[in-house]
C-alpha cells in the first residue's frame, strides 16, 4: 500500500511538473521501500527523467508536504 505522502508526491509529479506516468512508474519500480517517498526524486534524476530544476522543485515540495 502506498503511503499518503507517496500518493501526493505522484500527483504532484504528474499534475504540477507534467512528469509522464511511465517515468513515475520507473521510479516506483526502482524504489526499494514501496511506501517511502524520499528516494523517488533521486531515482528520477539518476535515470535522467527530471532536470535539476525539477529536482529542486520536488525537494521543496517534500519539505512542505
Amino acid at each position: 500500500m502506498k503511503s499518503s505522502l507517496l500518493q501526493a508526491l505522484v500527483r504532484f509529479l504528474q499534475d504540477e511538473l507534467a512528469i509522464p506516468s511511465e517515468s513515475v512508474a520507473i521510479a516506483l519500480r526502482r524504489n526499494r521501500d514501496a511506501s517511502a517517498a524520499h528516494c523517488i526524486p533521486m531515482i528520477l534524476w539518476q535515470y535522467g527523467l527530471v532536470t535539476l530544476d525539477q529536482l529542486d522543485l520536488i525537494f521543496e515540495w517534500l519539505e512542505t508536504a
